[in-house]
């Protein structure tokens, strides 16, 4: 960038100042002070030639001699704020991780070059096949953002003319893909106003006088915030991780040697409940429309998504949210029982928070309006995503919420591009008939076992359960794996709708079983209220009570509901 300062008056040469009609000072940015100072001097140079110089009208030289003041007033400011401005870095690249990328790559082209395709399967399915693995291996390993990794997939099978951009981008106008972005825009919502941190202190000035009833108070705040907030990353970290390691400071709980006062247990507590809490409601967590998408790729759609799938997750959802705080409190015991001081500590601060304001009434009123949509919707033909839309537009015309504040959301588009080229990818090995002929390829074999569908579907969910210690990302194995388990499972026997809803629900209860299980698993590991050993012994004795809760107390009440 350069500067030109020209400061003309007709002077001529007789000034002393040169025989040019006009004095000009050149000014770079680099180096950008020195120049500046450098400026500077000129200009008071020129300023006391003005003043020295009597064979000028006086009123020549006084109004030379304040553009000189003015001007050199302008170079010190410059020269100031370029020394006090930091430095530029250069841009520097930033390549895809090489081990990653090479084992990502390197999968899908052993997948299809070198993998015998079966008779019956066309070679653009069988490419797709190895586009597809490739894709998911790379959510799992890495080597770019999961929405960067995605979109080079699409990216893929354009380019070796696999898919159309037609086929490639169909998934793109679901609407279940929408209804999870515009989740993300309601929660920014709840967080924006701060309304969710006031619902969660209520609740720990209500149920906090005992770390147990900390722990509950903390579950039933959360479980009225996870129909609006889908993200249960975004649940944990942004609102809850918070408010349990302020709690646990108040006790004298720190990360460490003084972890088991307070700190290790709540923080275990709430992760574990987290599972149950993202399947109760189908906003509840991000991918659950990713499972009904499936299988409604597969020909089974859920009718009425959101009502159904609250009816059959309410049950066991809550035997599991009674039980779960009970038994980690005696796996993972606090050694501070009783917490007088946390319901002081919450009432001092909803005192300074201060009546509900204009902003939280109007997310209040927009989310219940938006709910009762989500409930009657169907019945009067408005999808769960139109009905978000319009909770967020009336968020918008009341100034909750901005253009701005939903463009700088970078979690609900990031994931609008990676869930939608999955699913997209998913639904086109569909159409290609790659998933019938691997399903119908698992069915014989099956069939020759002599295995009935209630035997396939315990199998196929415990074989789906001890996988996940391979996925650092439930929606990565949901993606994976969903299609052909589902598939495989129907083409059993099993109840389509019943199959449709437990893949999602498994894959919400899983969540917890390793510290890499889940985005919220890594954000309460990354606490350190406790170590690497807890994480695993905690998580596969809370996992397998999971699958034992959904699995007797889930198939009573979804057989008496109607699911099968």
């Amino acid at each position: 960038m350069e500067t030109v300062l020209r400061k003309g008056t007709g002077l001529a040469s007789k000034s002393g100042l040169g025989a040019d009609r006009t004095a000009c000072v050149r000014l770079r940015a680099k180096p950008q002070a020195a120049k500046s100072a450098r400026s500077a001097r000129t200009a008071r140079t020129t300023h006391d030639a003005l003043q020295q110089d009597r064979r000028f009208a006086p009123s020549v030289v006084q109004a030379n001699t304040r553009s000189a003041r003015k001007w050199a007033g302008e170079i010190n400011a410059q020269a100031a704020e370029a020394s006090n401005s930091p430095e530029v870095e250069s841009p520097t690249l930033q390549p895809a991780k090489l081990v990653p990328f090479i084992f990502s790559v390197g999968l899908g082209l052993i997948i299809n070059f070198l993998v015998p395709r079966p008779d019956g399967v066309s070679r653009e399915a069988w490419r797709l096949l190895s586009i597809f693995v490739s894709t998911v291996a790379g959510l799992v390993v890495g080597p770019l953002p999961v929405g960067a990794w995605a979109f080079a997939g699409v990216t893929a099978a354009l380019a070796s003319k696999t898919l159309t951009f037609s086929a490639a981008f169909s998934a793109f106008n679901a609407d279940v893909i929408w209804l999870v972005v515009n989740a993300f825009f309601l929660a920014k919502g709840f967080v924006k106003s701060g309304l969710g941190d006031r619902v969660a202190t209520h609740f720990v000035k209500l149920f906090g006088s005992s770390s147990l009833g900390l722990s509950y108070g903390l579950t039933v705040s959360e479980g009225i915030l996870s129909p609006s907030m889908p993200s249960s990353t975004a649940r944990c970290g942004g609102v809850y991780l918070p408010i349990i390691v302020s709690l646990a400071k108040q006790a004298g709980s720190l990360p460490g040697k003084t972890a088991n006062k307070l700190g290790a247990f709540l923080a275990q507590a709430q992760l574990q409940t987290t599972g149950h809490l993202s399947s109760i409601s189908l906003t509840g967590a991000a991918q659950n429309s990713l499972g009904l998408l499936l299988a409604a790729n597969l020909g089974h759609a859920v009718p009425n998504p959101w009502i159904t799938w609250f009816k059959a997750g309410i049950v066991p959802g809550l035997v599991g949210l009674i039980l779960t705080p009970l038994i980690v409190y005696k796996i993972c015991p606090p050694e501070i029982k009783e917490t007088p001081e946390a319901p002081k500590i919450a009432a001092k601060k909803l005192q300074d928070m201060g009546p509900m304001r204009k902003i939280e009434w109007m997310v209040a009123g927009t989310m219940l309006a938006t709910m009762v949509l989500w409930i009657v919707g169907d019945a009067i033909g408005i999808s769960g995503a139109s009905a978000a839309m319009i909770g967020i537009t009336m968020q918008m015309i009341g100034g909750v919420l901005t253009w701005d504040d939903l463009l700088g959301e970078k979690g609900a588009w990031d994931t609008l591009i990676w869930f939608a080229a999955l699913v997209g990818m998913s639904a086109q090995l569909k159409n290609l008939g790659l998933i019938a002929h691997l399903s119908n390829g698992v069915n014989s074999f099956l069939a020759t076992m002599n295995m009935g569908w209630p035997a396939v579907f315990v199998g196929l969910h415990t074989a789906y359960f001890l996988l996940h210690y391979l996925f650092a990302s439930q929606t990565a194995q949901l993606a994976a794996l969903g299609a052909a388990f589902l598939a495989t499972m129907i083409g059993a026997g099993t109840p389509p709708i019943l199959a449709a809803l437990t893949i999602p629900f498994h894959t919400n209860l899983f969540g917890a079983i390793t510290h890499y299980a889940s985005g919220q698993a890594a954000v309460y590991y990354g606490s350190g209220y406790y170590d690497m050993k807890t994480t695993f012994r905690v998580g596969a004795i809370i996992g397998v009570l999971n699958l034992v809760i959904w699995g007797v107390v889930g198939a009573f009440w979804w057989k008496l509901i109607g699911i099968y």
